[in-house]
């Protein structure tokens, strides 16, 4: 009996070794590119068929044996119910892993090559030439014009905003400082977007005190590069708002700073002061409605002056403005609460327009948008007349767009294309941006853009960048932290990567038929042209 049971054994192992599942017909017809594939799948069923014949062998040999004798007969069942066992153990790990090898999810590396990831393809210098000349010179005056109006405004706004608030209560707010394409002059689509940095500051005596990522000592998790807190403080709470408040400095011995303070020291709470729920720490929620109502009211007290009409574009952005005249044209103004980081130009920023990612409360986002704009005025002085790298950009956040309106948003934006031209900046030669190496240069941004996105890294350009001119003068908190990459989050969300590279090699696609299209042509004696 024991012998007959030895033999189901065999045949179940037979039934497994030829199991239909084990060698898919399929094989049969891969492609020849997997002809590696192949050749192991026949090796393991050599080695398999080469081990049936072994066992079968051995399972004659000890049927002979177990015939026998009878004593062996409870030993036998148990071994070869074992043997049994860890043979199909066996053979299912090595069908297993050979069905991995096909069916288990592309590798990233495999997924750009059969996406086409190749080198970007190159363009047209005649197409490109004429698309710079009609499209972005011939909107330069206009710019200026936008730009000296939003200035104005701006300073109008602001003024009437300052004049409804109590300093001894209320936020201070401080001037604006331009920032983004319209300040940098590379801005070319419509509508003309200009971006202002208003800082403000609380009430006296309260003070901000801030926390970077970097610092030494920091609660900020390591998973939140880029970012710091704001923490409201009362002069004379910490050790650090005055010597007075830990050295004995006698009786005869006057606080000038706490005696001018003194009669108008009010402990508000932290509800007052724009703070997060039972803490100190200034929530950026709270301080986007504190703004959007401020600007409201500001604009309800000047409206008459002007014969335009001004509209939120985005409830979640606090000074998102939309400004359209009788005419039809439209300017867009972001008005961007920051708190500005000690004595620096890096801020601490509510929200970013450009930049999708952001961090919950109460962390802020850093902001060196400054020395990146005084990094563009630094290479404008040092490269050839007429140099191409800003038109490269202008190319470069054209086609995104352009590409974003076909195929919908992506985790790229035109930020990130700013790096990678800051980047190609700090790396090469000034003299190779002259105005007829437009085409190569623009390759190369797209082919840097190409390989951090292969690598899911593309590092901040000025944090940790040991290349960035001193003359920047960064902060050396900043210079000698480690670098903070942006396409952090293509490492975390798998899907949001592959749609990224997908939009990418799509742009990369299109970008000489768009080109084409909207570059401008004479038709009938007149221009036209239209980069909406």
């Amino acid at each position: 009996m024991q012998g007959g049971v030895a033999r189901v054994c065999m045949v179940m192992a037979a039934a497994i070794l030829n199991h239909p599942f084990f060698f898919s017909n399929e094989n049969a017809t891969l492609p020849e590119q997997d002809e590696d594939l192949l050749t192991r799948m026949r090796e393991h069923e050599e080695r398999l068929q080469i081990e049936r014949a072994r066992l079968e062998k051995e399972l004659k040999q000890l049927d002979s044996k177990l015939e026998e004798t009878s004593l062996n007969d409870g030993f036998s069942w148990y071994f070869w119910s074992t043997v049994s066992f860890v043979i199909f153990i066996a053979i299912e790990f090595c069908r297993v892993d050979l069905v991995d090898d096909e069916n288990d999810p592309v590798e990233d590396e495999d997924f750009l090559s059969e996406n086409g990831f190749a080198p970007p393809r190159m363009m047209d210098k005649k197409a490109l030439r004429n698309f710079c000349d009609k499209c972005t010179y011939t909107s330069a005056h206009e710019n200026w014009r936008v730009r000296e109006f939003v200035e104005g405004f701006a300073d109008d706004l602001l003024e009437s905003l300052r004049s409804m608030c109590d300093r001894e209560v209320d936020m201070e707010v401080g001037d604006f400082i331009g920032i983004g394409s319209m300040f940098e002059s590379w801005k070319v689509c419509k509508p003309l977007m200009c971006d202002l940095l208003v800082p403000f500051s609380p009430p006296d005596p309260h003070s901000f005190q801030n926390h970077l990522w970097c610092s030494a000592s920091t609660d900020i998790p390591p998973d939140m590069p880029g970012c710091g807190t704001v923490k409201v403080t009362m002069l004379g709470e910490d050790e650090e708002g005055c010597l007075c408040g830990s050295a004995d400095m006698g009786e005869d011995m006057l606080c000038l700073l706490h005696n001018r303070n003194k009669g108008v020291k009010v402990n508000r709470s932290p509800d007052d002061l724009l703070c997060s729920k039972g803490t100190h720490f200034l929530a950026k929620d709270r301080v986007m409605r504190w703004f959007q109502m401020s600007v409201t009211k500001a604009w309800g007290r000047i409206s008459h002056k002007y014969d335009f009409e001004v509209t939120f574009r985005n409830l979640d952005a606090a000074g998102a403005l939309k400004i359209r005249f009788r005419s039809g044209k439209v300017v867009v103004l972001n008005l961007i609460p920051v708190v500005q980081l000690e004595d620096t130009d890096a801020y601490f920023v509510s929200h970013f327009p450009s930049l999708r990612e952001d961090f919950p409360d109460p962390y802020w986002s850093v902001s060196l948008a400054v020395y990146e704009r005084n990094l563009l005025k630094y290479f404008a002085k040092r490269l050839p007349q007429n140099s191409c790298h800003l038109h490269c950009l202008q190319i470069a956040t054209f086609l995104h767009r352009k590409q974003t309106s076909l195929t919908g948003v992506s985790a790229l934006t035109s930020y990130h294309l700013k790096t990678a031209l800051l980047h190609m900046l700090l790396s090469t030669k000034s003299t190779a941006w002259g105005a007829c190496s437009l085409e190569q240069r623009l390759q190369d941004v797209f082919g840097f853009l190409q390989r951090s996105l292969q690598e899911k890294r593309l590092y901040h350009a000025l944090i940790g960048n040991s290349k960035v001119p001193k003359d920047i003068q960064v902060p050396e908190r900043f210079r000698k932290t480690e670098p903070v990459n942006l396409f952090r989050s293509l490492v975390l969300h798998r899907e949001l990567y592959s749609t990224t590279v997908r939009h990418f090699q799509e742009m990369l696609r299109n970008a000489p038929v768009l080109i084409e299209e909207y570059t401008p042509h004479v038709s009938n004696g007149s221009l036209h042209h239209s980069l909406d």
